[in-house]
């Protein structure tokens, strides 16, 4: 079964054979952060790292957008969503709500959180999680603070 990665590579040879210049791009700029990430970190590329490197482009790509949006440039605005789109479909399901509330209420019993200042050591248990992969830690740290006094 091929990795991540490798996935991501046959998909840029596919755009480009179909001459599919918004996709060849937006993988090509994909890869090339993949790539970055590895040598920043002198690792090897694998799952954890192309995830890591794609969630964090997905997320860059939204935030452009806002600030896109805010600006009246609907044009980029449709460009970064598009572009998120495409990305999204390498990145894993989130978690359903149920789960994820499941998941806090979890990590605030097993790390005794007490109030907001020890948020830290319920991410942390969260981190330690099988689910990990899959936890949107944005949607989780807004639920534990609802949680802790």
């Amino acid at each position: 079964m091929p990795t991540l990665y490798e996935t991501l590579r046959a998909d840029i040879i596919v755009a480009m054979k179909a001459r599919d210049s918004v996709a060849t791009t937006a993988l090509r700029t994909a890869d090339a952060g993949i790539k970055r990430a590895a040598m920043d970190a002198n690792r090897e590329i694998d799952d954890a790292l192309t995830l890591a490197t794609l969630r964090k482009s997905v997320k860059n790509l939204a935030d452009a957008a806002t600030d896109f949006e805010k600006a009246g440039r609907a044009d980029l605005v449709a460009a970064n969503r598009a572009e998120i789109l495409l990305l999204e479909k390498y990145l894993p399901k989130a978690l359903d709500p149920a789960k994820l509330d499941a998941l806090v209420t979890a990590a605030i019993a097993a790390s005794g959180a007490l109030s907001k200042k020890e948020m830290g050591k319920v991410i942390g248990a969260l981190k330690q999680s099988p689910d990990a992969a899959l936890i949107d830690f944005a949607a989780a740290s807004k639920l534990i603070q609802t949680r802790l006094p």
